[in-house]
């Protein structure tokens, strides 16, 4: 796809677990939240442009009762404790078989998010460990970079149109010039 065709980024959309926070299965624990290394760093970066950023986020567990959304929340706020705070947040509560438009991959809390902002998809970028973090920003019409970690499977590295190391070089990846020459 190229950066040729997201010429302005106005907002930089997170996943939360496993891309901002290590990932705690179902975690409703402020206390178990630890940041992924280079986060605190991107997000600085990020925000000393006037770039706006957000968190998306799906909850399986709210819907599989494992998690209720107070638990969510506040782990939410923790995440903001550490890494400051962030434009717009959404999170989906529903089950895979619900077949809502909101969890990823369904563009639907991206769309939002963008909405929100005042912007359009095309001016955002979505960054994620998992594939369904990609297909759910290609859907929205957004930018996808795929950081990956060791759950991220092969097959989603192989599809990802962009893939990046660490938070730091998606990062760096996204505030590229768009006519520079590349990688």
């Amino acid at each position: 796809m190229g950066s040729s065709g997201f010429p302005s980024l106005r907002a930089v959309l997170f996943d939360r677990d496993g891309t901002l926070v290590h990932d705690v299965p179902y975690n409703g624990d402020p206390g178990r939240v630890r940041i992924m290394p280079y986060a605190r760093e991107s997000l600085q970066k990020l925000r000393a442009r006037g770039i706006a950023t957000g968190v998306l986020s799906n909850q399986s567990g709210i819907g599989r009762g494992i998690l209720r959304v107070d638990e969510v929340l506040a782990v939410n706020r923790r995440v903001e404790e550490l890494l400051g705070p962030f434009d717009v947040w959404d999170f989906c509560p529903h089950l895979p078989e619900d077949l809502c438009s909101c969890r990823k991959p369904a563009p639907g809390m991206i769309v939002t998010a963008c909405r929100r902002l005042g912007i359009a998809p095309g001016d955002a970028a979505y960054i994620g460990d998992i594939g369904s973090d990609l297909a759910a920003a290609e859907a929205a019409g957004a930018r996808g970079v795929l950081v990956p970690t060791p759950v991220t499977r092969a097959a989603e590295v192989d599809a990802a149109p962009e893939v990046a190391a660490h938070l730091a070089a998606a990062v760096e990846l996204l505030l590229q010039e768009p006519a520079g020459s590349g990688s």
